[in-house]
């Protein structure tokens, strides 16, 4: 069975005897040393990090503050729900 694009048994992407192809010169990485590979890296850390859209100040004063309400809201659930088990435990052993 065939469709536009290859058959199922040999797709488009196949076809090519690997003779045929010509192996891969490894791109940029293929022609710097370690250290021009580690300016790569922080050149892409640097542009992947322009991306970010960042918080304003109000943003995150607001999302701090929910954070420290949370935790204070769950260390106050965990301190009763162990003094419960503490008095439970007091209650069994004596």
């Amino acid at each position: 069975m065939t469709d536009a694009v290859g058959s199922i048994d040999m797709p488009d992407a196949e076809n090519e005897t690997q003779e045929s192809r010509k192996p891969r010169k490894g791109g940029k990485r293929g022609k710097k040393g370690p250290l021009g590979r580690l300016g790569l890296f922080y050149r892409q850390i640097i542009a992947e990090l322009r991306k970010v859209v960042w918080p304003t100040r109000s943003q995150l004063t607001t999302y701090t503050t929910v954070v420290i309400v949370f935790v204070v809201v769950m260390i106050g659930l965990v301190t009763v729900i162990d003094y419960g088990f503490q008095e439970a435990v007091k209650y069994v052993f004596g």
